[in-house]
């Protein structure tokens, strides 16, 4: 597989900055994909989320397959026409929500059987129906192996089935996909913090060949300490000359670290969810917008910021909502987090390219302050 092409134009350290090629669009790595679980961005239209510079979104296939239907999206155009984003399209296999939303799931080597957390109903999840649902019937840009995620920490010999299993279904994957000129596969790394199987995986997935190369497993339970020392090795057993995706993470000071150990692609539900519940990243770390500190605070959270939500509405006026229950104040706050994201990225990208990404990593870690005033208290 050549894949989509992936130019890497500038290194400092281990860190990479550089632009993913698709036919809908460039790919600027380090790239943060904004989460449309259900065909959107919870409180956004595409709209506002393009605004805020992101170049790519990702999908849910268990989601999605349950509700509306793929068949139905299919029949509608296909996700980019349903939901209106005409940029690059990543779904998910599903496997991590049918392990972790369904009532019910069993893993065969066959395929993963589960009953819908909205209806009980019963469905199956092969490699081979993986594929068909994200590149067939959504249409997705970069479409995912299904794997089997184990959550942390775990026995290993449990982490060690799951890898072998993900490996498997990564052929399995890899076989139904076939080639494709405007789709890229990705095959997903497993193998829990233990430093062995995590080569395993990484062997068996280029011996299976993908267009990408995700880290799956982590930020699972195991910790932002533990995390990072994986990473310390993980990264660095894939391909250096594709993309490298950190599935599911996470927060600023995670991704910023993950960026410093080589990953390229991230996604996180965490910037919109936060937005929901009253919290808003800065550069100074999380505030929580329902402390009493905000009530007359005329400031904007960034008045630097090109994104409206950021820049013309006091913190007094987000406060405000936020105790109101407003609906706005939920769609303003998402708004400036996916924003704030996607700046830090492009922070990156610039402290990469001119060789302070050393500095950077530490100014930034410096700022993130955990908590205080104003922050989660």
């Amino acid at each position: 597989m050549a894949g989509f092409p992936f130019t890497i134009a500038a290194t400092d350290g281990k860190a990479r900055t550089g632009v993913l090629a698709t036919p809908r669009g460039e790919i600027r790595t380090p790239a943060f994909m904004p989460v449309g679980t259900a065909g959107t961005v919870k409180a956004l239209t595409v709209d506002q989320v393009a605004a805020t510079g992101a170049d790519i979104l990702l999908g849910n296939t268990y989601h999605l397959m349950l509700r509306p239907t793929a068949e139905r999206v299919k029949r509608l155009g296909g996700l980019h026409r349903f939901m209106r984003w005409e940029k690059p399209i990543l779904t998910d296999s599903g496997g991590f929500q049918v392990m972790s939303l369904s009532k019910i799931s069993k893993v065969t080597e066959e395929s993963v059987t589960f009953q819908s957390h909205i209806d009980g109903s019963r469905h199956a999840l092969s490699p081979e129906r993986s594929m068909e649902i994200q590149a067939d019937l959504l249409g997705s840009d970069i479409v995912m192996q299904l794997d089997e995620l184990v959550a942390l920490p775990a026995p290993p010999e449990r982490a060690a089935d799951a890898m072998r299993r993900s490996a498997r279904w990564g052929q399995r994957s890899k076989n139904a996909f076939g080639e494709r000129d405007v789709q890229n596969l990705f095959g997903i790394q497993q193998g829990g913090l233990d430093p062995a199987l995590r080569r395993e995986s990484a062997d068996r997935l280029r011996e299976i060949g993908f267009d990408g190369y995700a880290i799956g497993g982590l930020a699972v339970g195991e910790g932002h300490q533990a995390m990072c020392e994986a990473l310390d090795f993980a990264p660095a057993m894939l391909p250096v000359e594709r993309p490298r995706y950190l599935m599911g993470v996470g927060k600023p000071i995670d991704i910023v670290e993950a960026v410093y150990r080589g990953v390229d692609m991230f996604d996180c539900v965490l910037p919109t969810r936060s937005g929901r519940h009253g919290q808003a990243w800065t550069w100074e770390g999380p505030v929580n917008l329902k402390n009493a500190r905000f009530a007359e605070d005329d400031a904007p959270l960034d008045p630097s910021s090109d994104v409206p939500a950021s820049r013309d509405y006091s913190k007094a006026y987000l406060h405000h909502l936020v105790k109101a229950e407003e609906i706005l104040g939920q769609v303003l706050l998402s708004w400036h987090n996916l924003a704030f994201f996607q700046a830090l990225m492009a922070e990156m990208r610039a402290a990469i390219a001119a060789g302070t990404m050393e500095a950077f990593r530490t100014a930034f870690a410096a700022r993130q302050r955990p908590s205080g005033p104003g922050t989660s208290a």
